[in-house]
């Protein structure tokens, strides 16, 4: 199969699953547990395209700067601190981890 038609195939897929929640009765998606478990995989799905971009490289993990930049700013997000400070701070701390030869 190729990269085009896994794309469109999934793409496919998104937009049934759209779509059938449109269709469903209200009392499905209104349910508390529902609502849990959508709340849990959007987090998830956010958490992996987090790591897969900061570790990954093509087809190989790679341990730079980058992750512990993501690390400092998840631990400054979990201390409730302002985004545009998270934000400051990673971009700080990466740039310093390259510019000191630690991790490039």
């Amino acid at each position: 199969m190729t990269l085009w038609a896994t794309i469109l195939i999934g793409s496919a897929i998104v937009a049934a699953t759209k779509f059938i929640g449109f269709v469903l009765p209200a009392r499905f998606t209104e349910n508390p547990r529902v609502q849990h478990i959508s709340d849990a995989v959007t987090v998830a799905l956010l958490a992996a395209l987090v790591v897969i971009q900061t570790a990954g490289a093509g087809s190989a993990i790679v341990i730079d700067a980058r992750l512990i930049a993501v690390a400092v700013a998840g631990f400054l997000l979990w201390k409730r601190v302002p985004f545009i400070v998270v934000i400051l701070v990673a971009a700080a701390v990466a740039a310093a981890i390259r510019l000191l030869g630690w991790m490039n």
